[in-house]
């Protein structure tokens, strides 16, 4: 007996928007020191300090490096939101602004940060408005700088975030951020520089990256687009995966192996490569960062003893974990909270980057123009799963897991609903009609999963599993769960890419399978996926030889794009196979790839850089029309 239905991991009414609450105990000033050994200080549950005691020590040079250098977040006309994470609250979190403060030593923009220097011209203080994140934690498989962790544990992290306003139109300004610990150390960056955004129907430069996820060459990467773009952008655009575990707070900002998301995009990565020692760049320090939710950065069920590792790969539907609450109606914890924990979470990206929002999806989908350009950025991911047999995978469930629907993974299902109806969908029609994206010289959609693509991961169907569950006929016990994914229903190719050719989208730019490939539709709507930092699982082309790994099915493309476009070649300088003959993509876990797009000439540039040839200079090797 075969029962055949739609899992509703995208449910009618959109329920999938939820909001982890902070469920971590504040205890004031606790160690938690159970379960770490080794040197520095142990992670602690820091008691919030919103204003300096009157015994607080006087402020002196000497504090340790902040968890990562600011960042620059949503500008807007006259403003911009600066950001700077550390392991306490402190007692003075500022940006000093202004055209003098580069000229400050560091004493000096301590005695200005503290009050000790009477405002004058050319600098001013902008305090910042400090919150804890509710959900970072650290366990046996993080590698923290004098850390080892035995055990689960909170690592307390403090984002302190301060709007800076009254900026010019198209002028840079100097800042600094200042920071002073309970202790009374001081912590006083280099000078960098903010900018209001970019007035409408002016040029820009962007820069289209995606999947960091602590990968070997990134750090080679961005200094590359140091050298070739400079520090100074007008957007940093990056579709999704920007850690691996999204918990885990040293994957952002300190992890030992040199790789964490924000070391690499400020300058403070190190990688070896072929005998050369990559830092990265400063680049969010000067360019406002736009980031999109990659499968990477949702979490899965909440557990207090499971590694961070297997909470991550454990999420479920929404609707999975309601039908469960309804049943169970647990007590001592409100609906929202216990199906956050029992389904899958976003909250850490979330309090990472709070802007940009939209008010009808928070920071998960939103738009903004910047100069010329008008920017879309959807929240169209689902989790990756297994295709081998004997796990919670893409097509069926581990028959040692089938008496127990709890322990069930439910495919490879959406997060948040896309399709057509959708309340996601409903917002992206309105914009695409909107004065402000319709008035814009280009339109860019940017987020995670790929529509058109030769990788891996383009396959199989972005769309609701379909569930088919066999059982013993005299006992009813469930004997198998497999999972169809019907192209036909494919919620990129069937529901948004009619949009994005209706309403005159020059570009989607996407990331999720670690190469680089691109399309162009015959609506004239170009696909860019420019991710290639290293993990590559190849391009499964004719001329790569290589098939994807799927079950035979009429539903699964096995070789080529699934949304039957043919790849565009490389119009500069492609790769080359054996015999000569130019590649439509660069998958390598060698030569890394970055992409710029310039407004002004109306072109998107793709660069390469082989890391096996440090010397070597970077290879302009596609460029394209966005018109």
């Amino acid at each position: 007996m075969t029962e055949n239905h739609t899992d509703r991991s995208a449910t009618d009414d959109d329920s999938g928007s939820l909001t982890r609450r902070n469920v971590l105990a504040l205890a004031g000033g606790a160690a938690v020191a159970a379960g770490v050994v080794g040197g520095g200080a142990a992670p602690a549950v820091a008691a919030p300090r919103p204003t300096e005691p009157d015994d607080a020590p006087t402020p002196r040079l000497g504090g340790r490096p902040l968890l990562c250098e600011p960042y620059l977040l949503d500008p807007q006309s006259s403003g911009v939101h600066v950001v700077w994470h550390t392991e306490e609250h402190g007692t003075t979190q500022v940006v000093l602004v202004g055209s003098a403060v580069a000229t400050l030593d560091d004493g000096a923009a301590l005695d200005a940060a503290t009050g000790r220097r009477a405002a004058g011209s050319g600098w001013r203080r902008v305090a910042a408005e400090t919150t804890r994140l509710s959900r970072t934690r650290e366990d046996a498989s993080s590698a923290v700088p004098g850390r080892t962790y035995s055990a689960v544990l909170d690592r307390p992290v403090y984002r302190h975030l301060a709007r800076v306003t009254g900026l010019r139109s198209g002028e840079r300004t100097p800042y600094r951020v200042v920071s002073v610990d309970h202790l009374g150390r001081a912590t006083v960056t280099a000078a960098y520089s903010l900018a209001p955004a970019v007035p409408r129907r002016k040029p820009v430069r962007l820069l289209l990256t995606s999947d960091h996820q602590l990968k070997t060459m990134t750090p080679a990467n961005l200094e590359k687009v140091a050298e070739t773009a400079g520090v100074r952008l007008d957007g940093i655009l990056v579709a999704g995966d920007l850690v691996n575990v999204p918990d885990r707070a040293s994957e952002w900002f300190d992890s030992t192996t040199g790789l964490a998301f924000f070391a690499g995009l400020t300058g403070r990565a190190e990688r070896v490569v072929a005998g050369r020692t990559y830092r990265g760049a400063p680049l969010v320090q000067h360019s406002p960062i736009f980031p999109a939710i990659g499968n990477h950065e949702v979490m899965g069920r909440w557990s207090d003893t499971a590694g961070l590792d297997s909470q991550f790969n454990d999420p479920q539907p929404i609707e999975v974990a309601r039908r469960r609450w309804r049943e169970t109606r647990p007590s001592g914890i409100d609906e929202e909270t216990w199906l956050a924990e029992h389904s899958w979470d976003v909250t850490t990206y979330e309090e990472i980057f709070p802007y940009p929002r939209s008010a009808e999806g928070g920071p998960r989908w939103w738009s903004r123009t910047i100069g010329d350009v008008h920017l879309v950025t959807l929240f169209a991911t689902q989790i990756w799963r297994s295709g081998a047999a004997n796990t919670r995978g893409k097509f069926s469930e581990n028959p040692a897991d089938l008496a127990d629907d709890a322990k069930w993974g439910y495919g490879q299902f959406i997060f948040e609903p896309v399709k057509k109806g959708s309340r996601q969908y409903r917002w992206l029609e309105k914009e695409l009609a909107s004065s402000a994206a319709r008035q814009a010289k280009y339109r860019v959609v940017m987020y995670h999963h790929p529509g058109h693509g030769l990788g891996d991961n383009s396959a199989p169907p972005f769309t609701d599993p379909v569930q088919e569950i066999t059982r013993n006929p005299a006992t009813g016990a469930v004997t198998g769960v497999r999972y169809r994914y019907p192209l036909a229903d494919d919620h990129i190719l069937r529901d948004l890419e009619p949009l994005f050719s209706a309403g005159g989208v020059n570009l989607v730019h996407n990331g999720h399978s670690h190469l680089w490939n691109r399309f162009r539709n015959a609506d004239g709507v170009n696909w860019l996926e420019t991710s290639n930092v290293g993990n590559s699982y190849g391009a499964y082309d004719p001329s790569s030889g290589t098939s994807r790994n799927l079950p035979e099915s009429p539903d699964h493309v096995r070789q080529g794009d699934p949304g039957g476009l043919t790849p565009v070649v490389p119009t500069v300088a492609p790769l080359t196979d054996a015999a000569g003959k130019p590649l439509p993509y660069v998958a390598s876990n060698d030569i890394t790839v970055f992409s710029l797009l310039d407004s002004a000439a109306g072109v998107v540039r793709s660069y390469r850089f082989d890391t096996r040839q440090p010397d070597s200079a970077v290879v302009l090797f596609d460029e394209f029309p966005l018109a």
